[in-house]
């Protein structure tokens, strides 16, 4: 036990899932795969799976939206925080876009040298949806043409006359070096070699009408950005091209052949992330149009398959909600392993017994708690603490307790503050539906004044109010009992949510911490709080609570439903 390098622990039912998902080459839904966080998606994902589905026809593209966020990212030596990406500085939706955009080409490319999309296949698609005759006759006249093209001549004319143009104007030693033909180029034919060729320049030529036809609508999507309101089709323009690359994929699918699929993970942060100028919608409103068009490629003609990773409670229930109906999507929800399966893998190997019942009893089977605590039992601090007689393995329990506690929780919690702040300064200016604050709503009543210390104390003792009706209710609420979806509307629930500290699992359909671990802090916090209110500031909690207090101990967890 001593060193023992940690591994990764198979979960059969998860990955055959998964797997009998993947091996399509085309399917009618994009799949979801969604948890708390800490349980080990993405580790299944790069570990188990990233491997195994790179092997012979298949090939799958990879996209981290997380990879830009350097100081918490394993790329970067960082780590991957407990708390939620939006509590962290978000990349811009350039970068998001950039980084997807990239990932789909070079799958293009590699659709391209095996013979599965050609230059008549993307003009056929990108004509379906575009109407591309001007954008082509502005690119020929930027090539130097000085003859004037007749208005009669057709579109696969004026494609052939570009994909030519275009041809002459890129360098050839660079189209060699993305089709790898220094190594077989020797073994094709010149038709073959000019096909491979014809097809490259086509789909840059189909990159550049887009970015043009986008360029048209600049004007339009800044005013856009500046009033606040909704285009489905200038929300469409900004993801033409990687839709457009996503439709070439599936086409091009083939058993046994081509089978290319998609990864998207952490894609959450898509829809949070910043909007660095007025060329392109929010993020929010770009992550919204990418699904709908996955989901309407899928519907209609199949889509190759897509796998959305994110540990975002808003994908367990709300998306399906949003995008539709609850079978929108394929929905697959892993919760990590239960204690049973925890201890079968932990004991002998990691822990000893003893250790195991103090883990399971105060952190619970969170695989990413299990390895965190193992490396820091693995540490010289801990071999100096144990030198001392009169330590035990619970003070590096503790001690790993006080590190979530002052890094994730107390931060995280300030950050839930400021939200319920904002929602006081909204609910005041008449943001904030009426639905939401309805009569007996213990936050119907944010203060009147502006001053900001009375807002942070409305705001802590909100916060308060909530997490101690979460201790009541032995934090876990059962959001759908009854139709009960009152908890959506408590600002301080939603502010919970958004910071990660709580999960809004779909089935069954439970708002809870993210772990034992985390909970265990939450109510410190809370104590911790309690003990530092002034007496005025007590008296306030306290009415708060009597009067006005938050119940949701009819929405309490069933017996037998408790996940962790």
């Amino acid at each position: 036990m001593v060193n023992k390098a940690w591994k990764i622990i198979p979960r059969p039912l998860l990955e055959t899932i998964l797997n009998n998902h993947a091996q399509h080459h085309r399917v009618p839904q994009p799949l979801i795969l969604h948890g708390p966080r800490g349980v080990g998606k993405t580790t299944l994902i790069l570990d188990r799976f990233l491997g195994e589905w790179n092997k012979g026809p298949h090939l799958t593209g990879y996209v981290d939206f997380a990879q830009s966020i350097k100081d918490h990212h394993p790329n970067f030596d960082g780590s991957f925080p407990w708390y939620s990406w939006s509590s962290c500085e978000l990349p811009s939706l350039s970068s998001c876009q950039t980084q997807l955009e990239n990932c789909l080409e070079s799958m293009a490319h590699k659709g391209i040298k095996l013979g599965t999309i050609s230059s008549h296949q993307i003009f056929t698609t990108l004509n379906k949806w575009h109407g591309i005759n001007t954008a082509l006759r502005r690119i020929l006249n930027q090539n130097a043409s000085k003859i004037a093209i007749s208005n009669k001549v057709s579109s696969s004319g004026l494609w052939d006359r570009a994909v030519f143009a275009l041809s002459a104007r890129f360098n050839a030693s660079e189209i060699d070096g993305v089709l790898d033909f220094e190594e077989k180029g020797k073994s094709l034919s010149i038709d073959e070699a000019s096909y491979f060729k014809e097809a490259i320049v086509a789909l840059r030529l189909a990159k550049e009408v887009i970015k043009m036809q986008q360029k048209w609508r600049a004007n339009a999507i800044a005013d856009l950005n500046r009033s606040g309101r909704f285009s489905r089709s200038l929300a469409n323009s900004c993801t033409d091209w990687p839709c457009l690359l996503l439709e070439l994929l599936s086409q091009a699918a083939e058993i046994g052949h081509f089978q290319p699929k998609l990864v998207i993970n952490n894609v959450e942060i898509l829809r949070n992330a910043m909007l660095m100028d007025d060329s392109k919608v929010c993020g929010s409103m770009y992550h919204d149009s990418l699904i709908w068009r996955i989901i309407a490629l899928g519907a209609n003609e199949r889509c190759l398959p897509v796998i959305l990773v994110t540990s975002d409670s808003y994908y367990s229930y709300q998306a399906f909600m949003d995008f539709g109906f609850p079978d929108i999507f394929v929905s697959r929800e892993t919760f990590g392993w239960t204690p049973q399966e925890a201890k079968m893998h932990m004991v002998t190997d990691y822990f000893t017994h003893a250790e195991w019942m103090v883990i399971d009893d105060v952190l619970g089977p969170n695989p990413r708690h299990l390895f965190e605590v193992y490396m820091l039992k693995q540490s010289n601090c801990y071999q100096k603490l144990m030198d001392n007689e009169a330590s035990t393995f619970e003070d590096i329990v503790d001690a790993y307790l006080a590190y979530l506690q002052v890094t994730v929780v107390n931060p995280s919690m300030d950050k839930a503050l400021s939200f319920l702040q904002k929602f006081a300064i909204d609910a005041r200016s008449g943001k904030i539906l009426e639905h939401r604050l309805h009569f007996g709503a213990p936050w119907r009543h944010p203060p009147s004044s502006k001053d900001p210390t009375i807002c942070k104390e409305w705001a802590k003792i909100q916060l308060m109010d909530f997490v101690q009706s979460l201790v009541n209710a032995e934090f876990g609420v059962n959001y759908l009992a009854d139709c009960s979806l009152e908890i959506m509307d408590d600002p301080a629930a939603v502010a919970l949510v958004e910071v990660g500290l709580l999960y809004a699992q779909r089935d069954p359909s439970f708002f809870r911490p993210i772990s034992k671990g985390i909970q265990r802090c939450l109510a410190r916090w809370l104590v911790q709080e309690r003990m530092q209110l002034s007496y005025q500031n007590l008296l306030q909690y306290l009415w708060q609570r009597i009067i006005r207090g938050r119940s949701y101990r009819h929405l309490m967890l069933q017996v037998g439903y408790d996940k962790y």
